[in-house]
């Protein structure tokens, strides 16, 4: 006897749109019950490693597909787990679990992408109803107590079960055609199906009475590279992942010593988050002796290399007695030690040989990498060769340069690599910092990624040559490069007396805010700049922080000035000649805060704004005794900290989700 039940409320939804709604692709329903039916096959085979009471043990793991045409019906059965009672109500009655409310809103906004996104949200079952008038499912537990069930649904709002006789373990899909879609009844669509979508399950599928299964059903992993076309590996990727641009690179390994493991690895094509994906975590799948143990292993490459994605079976590795646990052996840690190793072995040719290929890459994933030069130390020296940065060699933003060949282009007598920190490559090229490494030709690099202010934490040196910061309170470059002859000769320099009326009255105006006011030995065309004499590795912690929207303190830094630059000049004219203070004052905040902007950490750059009107304004010929500075306060108060909190680096993750454009 039947019973009926009701449909949940976003089930009903769910089953409107996909039988009301037209779509190209309609096809995919069989992509995913063909999915289905695997998973169940891979949920048994696991169990019966370590469960000898399993129902009809000995049949092989297989899948069936029959075809009815007058009948106009399409039956997908499979030998594999199977449901009992509640397991079907939970599976196919409900799919709160399963995301449905974000599969309606992605249908709402993409209606077009519905082959991509029905496999993303795990409701691949409810796609039958775009072909089906009619969805019987008779289903037996591998348990030997359980019952078989039947359900039924018609797409309406409810479904019946009943309890039925079945000596078979696992489950039957039955599909009663609506009437204009005959052409799944055919077997040779049937099966061009199957091999678009399916070729690569692992498990064998019949279509009608054929003796030999329809798709490949060797894993494309387990194969050997030179029988692999180039579009089986495409088209791998793209069912694994639902990307269908296509992956930017694969690495195919196969070992028998010192253990024996298969793996078929991708770097994809693009760092965005793709919403399609069935790949919603990071992490490999897998296989243990062909079985799958975890569809989202992390313990396999190191967390910056977690934007991979791929396959990794190993022969060899333990299992413990459940699913999800797997036992933490030598083994597991070979394993992961020797796949890490070719995949930066891989990245580091792509890098010596194919340097476009890998740019492409380093743009999209180079954060992954910086981050594990800072957090994974013991891999520093693979990870060095794999960083690229623009740099001041030729001032174009589109050439990218390793450390080794910075190295090799080093100055006379230069001991050091020297770099700037700035939130990108324009900001960084204007900094007043490079003046004087542009008169001498000392080369620069570039960190202008979001995440390059950790990087001085872990690239502290390289190949024996420390890393300089161009903020650097104790730089000293008098013997290092050659002075340009084409540099102007400079403008006299303030008197003694001058310049030091001049810092006094800087600092008074200043206080706190700056460490020290100080003649520059390296400005020429800039009247400032804010050096560090923090030269620690986490001189840069407030960036860090500031990225991670953490409260953070900006760091007091020492004002050097350009005791030539026409400003001060001016500057100290007034000062000598007892000039409206106001406006004093007001140029003194501003040389100050305009160094805070060319730094990249002036935290409201549009406070300025009226300020610099009213400079303007004095400028252009008002009388500075009518312009009212004292009601334009600097934003930039006095600190109360005097670090900036510190943070775990741990807490740094970056997703394959979306690392910022690395220009």
């Amino acid at each position: 006897m039947s019973e009926q039940f009701i449909f949940q409320a976003e089930t009903r939804q769910l089953l409107n749109i996909l039988i009301h709604s037209l779509y190209t692709e309609k096809e995919i329903f069989l992509r995913e019950l063909i999915s289905n039916a695997s998973d169940a096959l891979n949920r048994l085979q696991f169990e019966m490693l370590t469960n000898d009471e399993v129902v009809d043990g000995q049949a092989d793991l297989e899948i069936h597909i029959e075809l009815d045409d007058e009948a106009k019906t399409l039956t997908i059965s499979d030998t594999g787990i199977g449901m009992n009672r509640g397991e079907i109500i939970a599976g196919l009655g409900t799919i709160a679990k399963s995301g449905a409310k974000a599969f309606i809103e992605a249908m709402q906004d993409k209606p077009a992408d519905a082959a991509a996104i029905i496999g993303q949200f795990g409701v691949g079952f409810y796609s039958a109803f775009m072909v089906a008038k009619q969805v019987d499912v008779v289903s037996r537990s591998f348990r030997p107590e359980d019952e078989a069930v039947k359900w039924s649904a018609t797409g309406g709002a409810n479904y019946t079960l009943e309890t039925v006789e079945r000596d078979a373990r696992g489950t039957a899909v039955t599909i009663h055609l609506k009437d204009d879609e005959e052409e799944f009844t055919r077997g040779f669509r049937i099966k061009d199906i199957i091999r678009r979508h399916s070729d690569y399950v692992a498990f064998p599928i019949y279509v009608g009475d054929d003796e030999e299964p329809t798709n490949k059903q060797q894993a494309i992993w387990r194969r050997a590279p030179a029988e692999v076309e180039a579009e089986e590996y495409d088209s791998f990727y793209k069912m694994l992942t639902m990307d269908f641009t296509g992956a930017s690179h694969h690495i195919h390994m196969r070992a028998d010593v010192p253990m024996q493991f298969y793996a078929l690895l991708y770097i994809p094509g693009s760092g965005q988050q793709n919403m399609f994906s069935p790949r919603t975590e990071p992490g490999l799948k897998l296989y243990a002796r062909k079985v799958l143990i975890e569809e989202y292993n992390r313990d396999l490459l190191p967390e910056y290399l977690s934007f991979m994605q791929g396959v990794v079976d190993s022969e060899d590795l333990p299992l413990s007695v459940t699913r999800e646990s797997i036992q933490a052996t030598r083994v597991m840690a070979s394993l992961k030690k020797t796949i890490t190793r070719r995949v930066l072995s891989e990245l580091k040719r792509l890098a010596k040989n194919d340097r476009d290929k890998y740019l492409a890459i380093y743009q999209e994933f180079g954060a992954f990498l910086k981050q594990g030069l800072v957090i994974d130390t013991e891999d520093r020296r693979d990870l060095e060769p794999l960083l690229f940065f623009q740099t001041t060699h030729d001032d174009d933003p589109r050439a990218f340069y390793s450390l080794d060949e910075y190295v090799e282009r080093m100055s006379e007598n230069q001991d050091d690599i020297y770099y700037v920190v700035a939130d990108d490559y324009a900001s960084g090229a204007r900094s007043p910092h490079l003046d004087v490494f542009r008169q001498r030709g000392i080369e620069v690099l570039y960190f202008t990624h979001a995440v390059d202010a950790m990087l001085p934490m872990g690239l502290v040196d390289f190949k024996g040559r420390k890393l300089v910061s161009v903020d650097s309170a104790d730089l000293n470059l008098e013997d290092v490069g050659d002075v340009s002859d084409e540099v102007e000769e400079p403008t006299a320099a303030l008197t003694t007396d001058s310049f030091a009326a001049l810092t006094a009255r800087v600092k008074a105006t200043l206080g706190g805010r700056v460490s020290d006011v100080r003649e520059s030995k390296t400005l020429l065309g800039s009247p400032a700049r804010l050096v560090s004499e923090d030269e620690s590795a986490n001189r840069y912690m407030y960036r860090i922080n500031r990225l991670l929207d953490k409260d953070y303190e900006l760091p007091v830094k020492a004002l050097e000035l350009n005791p030539r630059h026409p400003l001060m000049h001016n500057l100290s004219g007034m000062i000598a000649g007892g000039g409206d203070g106001a406006l004093v004052g007001a140029v003194v905040e501003q040389v100050f805060e305009t160094a805070l902007l060319q730094d990249g950490i002036h935290p409201d750059p549009s406070s300025m704004a009226d300020r610099l009107t009213l400079l303007m304004q004095a400028a252009t010929g008002s009388a500075s005794a009518d312009l009212d500075f004292a009601d334009v306060k600097s934003v930039i108060s006095e600190p109360t900290v005097a670090d900036a909190p510190q943070i775990d680096l741990g807490d740094l993750e970056i997703e394959n989700a979306s690392p910022p454009d690395e220009r």
